[in-house]
């Protein structure tokens, strides 16, 4: 069986959705980004990006200058691995607690319960 990565921290996935949007980017365009939303220093940003490096989150290019970095997994998987942990964790493995829960929350738009309701045809379609 495949270990999973570990679980990115809220730190972690600001920065992976940052690389996931724009690509592989320098520690400092990075920092350029965050800013945008929430001030935060140089160092503070690059220590993170090297504990995720050590994670084995992101990978560095070191073969140049600036050192790029690029996200080692695509954000679909780290979405379910998230989704994973938290089906477990706070719905006891049940989907559809979760997909319930998650459709009371908020108001759901008819086009979003068009777009569900066209899952659901599908996934039991693949069933048969």
């Amino acid at each position: 069986m495949k270990s999973e990565r570990p679980r990115p921290t809220e730190a972690e996935l600001g920065i992976l959705r940052i690389l996931w949007e724009n690509g592989p980017l320098s520690v400092r365009a990075v920092l350029k980004k965050l800013n945008e939303e929430k001030p935060t220093g140089y160092t503070n940003v690059l220590k993170v990006m090297q504990i995720m490096t050590e994670k084995g989150l992101v990978e560095r290019d070191e073969s140049r200058r600036p050192q790029i970095y690029r996200p080692r997994d695509p954000q679909a998987s780290t979405q379910r691995q998230l989704l994973r942990h938290l089906l477990e964790r706070a719905f006891g493995g049940s989907t559809r607690a979760m997909v319930m829960q998650a459709l009371s929350t908020e108001k759901t738009s008819p086009k979003a319960l068009e777009e569900i309701e066209k899952l659901l045809e599908r996934i039991e379609a693949e069933k048969k």
